[in-house]
């Protein structure tokens, strides 16, 4: 049976190739403590996370064990970033991106640790309260007339500014040849998302991993000689984003379902 469905209705619903996410990003354009436009800096620990750009101008600043580096960002640009990597874009002007995140569901079910000063780090109940944004990030119904940020996003804001300060301890460190303090970060991370692992394995194996399975028993039934999976084959899609303006980490997004 070859069947297809109208983008964007229920039943058309289905993870994205590999199990990926996609969002469209609009990087915030307000100023951090450290005189730098854009968002806010954290890692993920289990997925890799890729870029897009579509529009303006920019750079994505990364810290590993390797170091700091400054990548630029222009229309067309390509980059992406392995778990580990704590990342933090810039904003010269307009820049907006596609983002693809590997496995999807898991940052949704937080994988992602912001790079906070370790005295926030080091107490779960104060991390979450500092990390945590009114209504989940849902944009403001009604943002000032006066253009003064809405409550959700100045706790962005305020959540940014205070991983900024976090993610400059940590780079210094790190110029200076101490990385002592970037991996008391990494355990640090590796703690406060300790409670989330259960979930965060069953989203795995009914997104990337399922899809990796699909692949394996295809590749087995085309060496068999048989197709019949072709024959079950469908188009699937959205005519839209489900949600636009949710304020995420690093700036305005544009969201798709996930399964």
């Amino acid at each position: 049976m070859n069947t297809s469905t109208e983008p964007g209705t229920p039943a058309a619903i289905m993870p994205l190739p590999g199990g990926v996410g996609v969002s469209q990003l609009r990087v915030y354009d307000t100023t951090a403590p450290d005189g730098l436009v854009g968002g806010t800096p954290h890692l993920h620990l289990c997925c890799t996370e890729g870029y897009v750009v579509q529009a303006g101008a920019g750079a994505v600043q990364t810290l590993t064990m390797s170091g700091f580096r400054q990548t630029p960002l222009r229309p067309g640009t390509v980059v992406w970033f392995t778990p580990g990597t704590i990342h933090r874009l810039v904003n010269h002007g307009g820049l907006e991106i596609t983002v693809l995140m590997q496995n999807s569901g898991l940052p949704e079910a937080g994988d992602a640790v912001l790079t906070f000063p370790p005295s926030v780090l080091a107490d779960p109940e104060r991390y979450a309260a500092a990390a945590a944004l009114p209504r989940g990030g849902a944009p403001d119904d009604a943002p000032p007339a006066d253009g003064t940020p809405g409550a959700t996003l100045a706790a962005a804001y305020a959540r940014r500014d205070l991983a900024v300060l976090g993610f400059e301890q940590l780079r210094a460190a790190a110029d200076a040849g101490d990385l002592a303090p970037l991996h008391d970060f990494h355990r640090a991370a590796a703690r406060l998302v300790a409670p989330h692992l259960p979930r965060w394995r069953e989203r795995f194996a009914a997104g990337a991993l399922r899809a990796a399975q699909d692949t394996a028993a295809q590749l087995d039934a085309l060496a068999a000689g048989r197709s019949d999976h072709l024959a079950d084959a469908a188009v699937h899609g959205f005519a839209a984003p489900g949600e636009q303006g949710r304020h995420g980490m690093c700036g305005l997004l544009d969201t798709y379902p996930i399964r």
